[in-house]
């Protein structure tokens, strides 16, 4: 073939090279190396096209071949870089554009492509460096701009990168991916609105640009339009179906709209396509500890960190699975491998904060959270979990300064502004107390996420606020599971297999209540399962309690799920909540089921307001029957005080003497050993004027805190009381505190929430208990306890009369003296002392509901006749 046939061949060649017709091209480029094989045209142009249509091997050798033939020619070189770098061979690459600019120094798009190999080499500073050059030799250079803004952006410097786009539009106004990349330095400076319309241009350009409508998607989920980002995730996958970025960002979306299991179908998707996807497993076990279902979270988290090991969120998120799973010290190792990983990772630290806490490390948890803080200070989880950590502590005045600095930060923080009132009214802190109050009850009216159910019952005398705010508080944090299914109906037996579920079967207050109760259960018709999931203290209650069981099971390590599971493989037929809505209470068993007939008793003095708990255990005092639609559980009415008490509790002999007690030696003694938070301010009112009117009186008060004690004098004293008239007693042992009520006259009761086991004491002591009886379960205990013990005459019912009787019995010695000596005689004989009697009674209940469940009948409420 002649040099001109040559050349013309060559003309035509690079014709359809430019025309995009690659075959045409490749067969006349093929045809001059078969007629002259060292054509060094036809080489380097073929060699560029196998790049083109990725046969990056095939391009290396042949663009090689012809830099061998003329050395001095920068070109190949640069088209030799792309290809290596095709190739992954970064370095070779990096060399090659190296020789292209050494022999053509303004060689502007071998500089461009050098940039790009340094962009992944993980060199973003050389790579500004090489697109700066390359936009040096030629500043038209559109594409540069773009390239340059890209690495500006991974620098987080927005703003230069937003110049070197507008720069690269400016040059080419229909550069699409110019426009795209735009709205991404848009969307990190948070300019979100621009950046939409930097994606809908970039849209319009280019119609099919799977990668804008993903970033479009990405913005709007930022500015909370879901369903448009859905919309924009939902083209994408249509333009390019294997996009597991956009799946796995569905899925997001959808999490977000709570639309969980569609988000697990999403985060599935992009896994299938991309398996190795750390991101999308790590989000789908986010969903899933949102779905309640932690185990299958963990395995999640497990597989994001083996596809990334140093992957801070997941090894964090790991330690809320295992948190979740009650397996407290591995998630210890999984949140200090998430702060190892990063430093400054505040969530780590407030998590790691939450299981130190459950595991009672409550000093290590405060410093957790105070890192936390200190690291993010406008965070206000970790001032939330530092209140109720301090709260714990009865560290009440540092706890009020955190509830009250995490609600300037979040004024709508859930369930904080109850929290908060709560710990005020443990210091008897009143300040703004009825505004706070007024407003905290309007927002859960509202159904606002306001405050936990527990404090509300000594806050309001309002059983209809108490009831919506068990609603809102249950669905939110313990909504109904149907992960094991239908609980199997076992058939009827022998024995009824009745589990009692609790925290405190230890000194404490609840188990001197009931720890008879177990006793004097009838070994014959009843299986007694104690399931005790609080602290393993091996003290006289402890002892009694769990040797009272049949089976006695320390559970505190296994989840909710696991220890419903546990009930329903031991066939529990009746799961006994002795905890309610309490602290360290675990609503989540009966939540998954945990037995067909689940009750309520003792523990929390209202309704739990979850539909899974059946019944509830009380009295026509507590619950009159024409209140029982402030209950979502069906009533079973024992005959005479719901309340449970032991007979066997020791009264010690040490004997005290006034002086000793801190109280005058003369002077009527009015006493109230409840928690300080029950005082409030109408029934100090009521205190205060009960002490003027008693010339010489003192107030005797357990001394909850000290500086909740420095509070009521100095409230005494702006009533006109003399601070001194009110004297707090330190705590003790039981038995000692039983026998120092002997120097009380009159206890003086609380409203709205009773004395409930300090009534007991007081009466088991000899000592009288005025109580005035309002709407709730809770403030109508003390009468329930009064009437047991055949005393109606110290049960007021109104505020008035409560003041009225306290002054009169303090002041006719004769009326007292003839109370003390019925209380004395009616103490071992009438129902509320007699044990073996109320298990009787609970017992026939207990027989009422399981007969029915067998039956195929649904909860009903009933009343057991004395």
């Amino acid at each position: 073939m002649s040099n001109d046939s040559q050349g013309t061949m060559l003309d035509q060649a690079l014709a359809h090279h430019r025309k995009g017709q690659l075959a045409q091209a490749e067969a006349l480029y093929e045809r001059l190396l078969a007629d002259q094989p060292d054509h060094f045209d036809a080489l380097q142009l073929l060699g560029y096209l196998a790049y083109q249509t990725n046969r990056h091997i095939m391009a290396v050798e042949l663009i090689s071949k012809a830099i061998q033939i003329k050395p001095s020619i920068a070109g190949p070189y640069s088209n030799l870089g792309l290809a290596l770098h095709a190739l992954g061979q970064l370095d070779k690459a990096l060399a090659s554009y190296d020789q292209a600019i050494a022999l053509k120094p303004d060689f502007a798009e071998a500089h461009y492509n050098r940039g790009h190999t340094l962009k992944e080499l993980q060199q973003p500073d050389a790579a500004l460096d090489s697109y700066d050059a390359a936009i040096a030799r030629n500043p038209g250079f559109a594409a540069g701009h773009n390239a340059r803004g890209n690495v500006l952006t991974h620098l987080r410097r927005f703003l230069e990168a937003l110049a070197s786009y507008d720069k690269a539009i400016a040059l080419n106004a229909n550069f699409a991916d110019a426009h795209n990349n735009r709205g991404n330095t848009l969307n990190e400076l948070m300019r979100l609105e621009e950046a939409l319309l930097s994606y809908d241009k970039a849209i319009a350009l280019k119609p099919d640009n799977a990668g804008a409508y993903n970033n479009r998607g990405n913005t709007l989920q930022k500015l909370k339009r879901l369903d448009g980002a859905l919309l924009s995730y939902d083209k994408a996958i249509a333009l390019k179906p294997d996009y597991a970025d956009a799946y796995n960002n569905r899925g997001n979306t959808l999490k977000e709209l709570k639309r969980l299991d569609e988000a697990l179908v999403s985060y599935e998707k992009a896994i299938a396509l991309k398996p190795n996807y750390a991101d999308a497993f790590n989000n789908r076990g986010n969903a899933l500890m949102e779905l309640k279902r932690p185990d299958e979270a963990l395995l999640s988290f497990d597989k994001a960190i083996a596809c990334k090991t140093e992957y801070a969120e997941a090894h964090n998120n790991r330690g809320s699975a295992l948190k979740s799973l009650k397996r407290l010290n591995e998630a210890l190792i999984s949140y200090d491998r998430a702060v190892a990983l990063r430093p400054d990772y505040a969530d780590a630290y407030n998590n790691f904060g939450t299981a130190l806490t459950e595991l009672k490390r409550t000093d290590q948890a405060l410093a957790c959270y105070d890192k936390a803080i200190a690291l993010k200070p406008d965070y206000a989880e970790a001032h939330n979990h530092r209140a109720n950590t301090l709260h714990d502590l009865k560290r009440f005045d540092e706890a009020a300064v955190s509830y009250e600095k995490a609600l300037a930060l979040n004024a709508d923080y859930e369930f904080v502004p109850g929290s908060l009132l709560h710990t005020k009214t443990m210091l008897c802190d009143w300040r703004n107390f009825d505004a706070i109050l007024r407003k905290c009850e309007a927002d859960i009216r509202s159904a606002k996420k306001a405050a936990p159910p527990f404090p509300l019952l000594a806050l309001l005398d309002s059983p209809d606020i108490h009831k919506q705010a068990t609603r809102i508080y249950v669905d939110a944090l313990y909504p109904r599971m149907d992960a094991l299914g239908t609980i199997k109906k076992n058939p009827k037996s022998g024995k009824i297999r009745v589990g009692y579920y609790s925290a405190d079967f230890y000194n404490h207050a609840t188990a001197s209540l009931v720890a008879g109760l177990f006793e004097a259960h009838d070994a014959e018709k009843f299986e007694l399962f104690g399931f005790s999931f609080g602290p393993n203290k091996q003290d006289e209650m402890s002892k009694r309690v769990s040797s009272a069981f049949e089976h006695f099971l320390a559970v505190g390590d296994k989840s909710d799920r696991e220890i419903a599971r546990q009930s329903r493989e031991l066939g529990i037929d009746i799961a006994v909540d002795l905890k309610g809505l309490t602290a360290d209470s675990r609503m989540g068993i009966f939540a998954e089921r945990c037995a067909p007939v689940q009750v309520s008793y003792l523990g929390y003095p209202g309704t739990t307001g979850a539909e899974y708990i059946d019944y509830i255990i009380a009295d026509t005092i507590v619950i009159p029957k024409d209140r029982q639609s402030d209950f979502t559980e069906k009533v079973a009415y024992l005959p005479h005080s719901y309340q449970v008490n032991d007979s066997t509790r020791r009264i010690s002999e040490r004997v005290f003497t006034r002086q000793e007690l801190e109280l005058p030696e003369s002077g009527f003694v009015f006493c109230c050993f409840n928690n300080s938070y029950k005082i409030l301010p109408s029934t100090f009112d009521a205190w205060m004027r009960i002490l003027k009117a008693v010339e010489g009186s003192v107030l005797w008060l357990l001394e909850d805190n000290p500086a909740a004690a420095k509070n009521l004098r100095q409230e005494a004293e702006s009533r006109a009381v003399e601070g001194h008239r009110l004297i707090f007693a330190k705590r003790m042992p039981l038995d000692e505190h039983l026998a120092r009520h002997r120097f009380a006259d009159l206890f003086l009761d609380t409203l709205p929430c009773n004395a409930h086991t300090t009534a007991s004491d007081a009466l088991w002591a000899g000592l009288p208990v005025l109580t005035c009886v309002g709407q709730s379960f809770a403030s109508r205990v003390a009468a329930s306890v009064l009437n047991a013990i055949e005393l109606p005459e110290l049960i007021a019912s109104t505020e008035v009369e409560y003041e009225a009787r306290a002054i009169e019995l303090a002041t006719d010695p004769g009326k007292l003296s003839a109370i003390k000596l019925k209380l004395d005689r009616n103490r071992l004989t009438a129902p509320l002392f007699d044990v073996k009697l109320f298990a009787k009674h609970i017992e026939s209940a207990y027989e009422a509901m399981y007969e029915r469940y067998h039956a195929g009948l649904t909860p009903e409420g009933f009343e057991v006749k004395a």
